[in-house]
């Protein structure tokens, strides 16, 4: 089982990485909380990964911190969740955002990740409550914090298309994902495609 890999970020297309260890490339997937976080194309990486393989496919995903990948392993063992949906979530909010969420109860807060309906998320706060009691539940201020490193320079029609592609890669339908960007550039001016999809993730998750 591959459980960490460190090399060179070769290529980034979210939710997909291409990572160059020694020559070789490994592509991986990666929620875009972790994505958030990534250094630029050229620069060394370290990520913790999780290998799942199944009848039709073998895939490798990929984490910056230990923690969320607990999160997602947490997560695919709840009846109904796949490592594709566990990544829509794990993508949709931070790690400490989706703890509070389960601590609380709030199942409101998942329904706007694709793929999570209210059945199903219910069963997420039933099911992860005791998986998650050890964990520490943070402030709501907190939860909602997520820190901001951006570079600057990059042409806003690239930017919206590559946001563009990340969401409907993460689930959501085209309309969806052009509306979602076009309230945030209403907004904002966000410099790189990761604020974009963040911020347009976030206007769809409930207040």
């Amino acid at each position: 089982m591959i459980g960490r890999l460190t090399g060179i970020l070769a290529e980034k297309q979210p939710p997909f990485l291409l990572i160059d260890v020694n020559g070789v490339g490994y592509e991986v997937q990666a929620p875009m909380t972790s994505i958030y976080q990534l250094p630029g194309l050229g620069e060394k990486v370290t990520l913790h990964t999780h290998f799942s393989v199944s009848e039709n496919a073998q895939q490798l995903f990929a984490f910056i911190d230990q923690k969320d990948r607990l999160l997602f392993r947490h997560l695919i063992k709840v009846s109904g969740v796949g490592p594709k949906l566990a990544l829509a979530i794990l993508s949709g909010m931070e790690t400490q955002e989706f703890v509070h969420a389960v601590t609380l109860g709030d199942s409101t807060r998942l329904v706007k990740i694709p793929g999570v309906g209210k059945k199903t998320a219910e069963r997420l706060v039933i099911e992860m409550q005791d998986r998650l009691k050890d964990w520490q539940v943070p402030s709501e201020a907190a939860a909602n914090t997520v820190t901001e490193s951006f570079d600057l320079g990059v042409n806003q029609n690239a930017i919206v298309s590559e946001a563009e592609s990340a969401l409907i890669a993460l689930g959501y339908k085209p309309v969806e994902a052009s509306k979602a960007i076009n309230r945030v550039l209403k907004e904002h001016a966000p410099e790189r495609s990761e604020e974009l999809i963040r911020l347009a993730l976030k206007s769809m998750l409930p207040g």
